[in-house]
């Protein structure tokens, strides 16, 4: 432990190395429940990348294991400690070092919170899609290192579609570039494609160079109230398969309302078993809303309610946001699962959760960026009440068995980490995991890179 300290002390400001174990307790864990973790043997927190690629050789001088984090806002225990490790905290490596609007392109460094990306861009008349709901506290590395999606991928798409390129550090400390700054690029094998989503297993992420979109219009929205989630979803294949392309497409079961509604007394409607929340940022916004709007009311919408202007999208919007802390209130703790299915068989899932829910007596709410499949059952339990654990634990496995019988994956934006690692393997199968294994052994022969997450 002492030669650990001193050798990192030696290219990082004392500032930097955290050894105090009530301080470095704090970064521990993500958000994740189910997800056990170790004890950090030290916190550190470089602000250079001459400082991370000295934190990398020394670990790999000493054999030490790395775990890269970010603002833990992750929710599969990926970020979670190991025992003994150097926790590589990257949350000071905050800048944006470049925004050029004419290539249409921003370079970042890892610790950069979503938001304030999106802000910095936004002076450039640019933006920034992928916004997963903790967008005002999770950081682009975490989004790059989980793939994290947002509620706008049903038209904008996800983090790995806007990683033009990366600089890595790897495990042994040398420094990698991939990727490019051009429109278009084909240049050996999509590194920068393999980094994306492999939680700090590979490398540790320094730099990123993503691509921006033009801001759009001012988006308008609607909510859309169901007697069913069937009806709902009906709803959304017809969306979908008429060629409709909206900026968001929402959907927020009954259970998910009404803890909405418990915590901040917006007044959602709970006598709907779904509601559909739908905006689009086109030129004739409300044009697009009506077209909309008559196939949820031929789908079985008891109500269809549109915005007037942005600030009331804004508002219909709120409540979708509000979910993850709502669902939190209603026993304390929560799972939050990540499956995603096709859109035509979303109401298989969804109504399949209920039925999960009802046999295991626990509160389950559901939540879904329905335009694209991904839904977010979350289970909520009394942690201190062991057989409200078990049975927590149980549902959760039996709703990604679900997800994947109904030809789907185990998750869609948050990632494997500590909590799907037995379901990844049953995903891709003994000869996927082969050679995810042996890729990873390439990038990190010691296995010192992130150990004991996803495989």
């Amino acid at each position: 432990m002492a030669d650990l300290i001193a050798a990192l002390r030696e290219g990082l400001d004392d500032s930097a190395v955290l050894t105090d174990p009530q301080v470095t307790a704090a970064y521990a864990n993500d958000m994740a429940s189910f997800c056990p973790a170790g004890a950090p043997a030290v916190v550190v927190l470089p602000r250079t990348v001459e400082e991370v690629q000295h934190v990398m050789r020394t670990a790999t001088a000493l054999r030490v294991p790395v775990v890269p984090q970010g603002a833990r806002s992750g929710l599969s225990g990926a970020a979670n400690a190991s025992e003994g490790c150097i926790v590589l905290s990257l949350v000071k490596m905050n800048r944006v070092l470049e925004v050029n609007a004419v290539d249409r392109y921003a370079v970042v460094e890892p610790g950069v919170i979503n938001a304030d990306l999106a802000r910095a861009v936004a002076e450039h008349g640019l933006s920034y899609p992928p916004d997963p709901s903790s967008w005002e506290m999770c950081t682009i590395g975490g989004n790059i290192g989980t793939g994290s999606g947002g509620l706008c991928c049903v038209k904008y798409g996800v983090t790995a579609e806007y990683v033009l390129g990366l600089d890595v550090v790897l495990a042994d400390g040398r420094l990698l570039t991939t990727g490019r700054r051009t429109a278009k690029g084909v240049a050996g094998y999509d590194l920068t494609r393999l980094f994306v989503g492999s939680e700090g297993s590979l490398g540790i992420v320094v730099r990123a160079v993503l691509a921006l979109k033009p801001t759009p219009p001012p988006a308008l929205a609607l909510a859309a109230e169901f007697p069913s989630t069937a009806a709902a979803c009906e709803a959304v294949c017809a969306i979908m398969a008429g060629g409709h392309v909206p900026a968001l497409l929402e959907l927020m079961d009954n259970t998910t309302l009404k803890a909405v509604n418990a915590m901040t007394g917006m007044g959602l409607p709970e006598s709907t078993e779904a509601l559909l929340l739908a905006s689009f940022d086109t030129p004739d916004p409300a044009a697009d809303l009506a077209a909309l709007g008559e196939l949820c009311t031929a789908a079985g919408a008891t109500a269809v309610v549109p915005a007037d202007d942005a600030a009331e999208s804004e508002l219909l919007l709120a409540g979708r946001r509000a979910t993850l802390v709502a669902m939190e209130k209603v026993k304390g703790t929560t799972m939050i699962d990540d499956v995603c299915v096709p859109r035509s068989r979303l109401a298989e899932l969804i109504d399949g959760v209920a039925e999960i829910a009802a046999r295991h007596d626990l509160v389950i709410g559901v939540v879904a960026h329905a335009g694209d499949g991904n839904t977010h059952p979350t289970v909520c339990f009394d942690a201190s009440d062991e057989g409200e654990c078990a049975r927590a634990r149980a549902s959760f496995d039996e709703i990604m068995a679900l997800g994947l019988e109904l030809g789907g994956t185990i998750t869609g934006e948050h990632g494997v980490g500590v909590l799907k690692k037995e379901w990844l393997a049953r995903e891709l199968g003994p000869v996927g995991m082969e050679l995810q294994r042996a890729i990873r052994e390439v990038f990190d022969p010691l296995g010192l890179l992130n150990p004991g997450k996803l495989f």
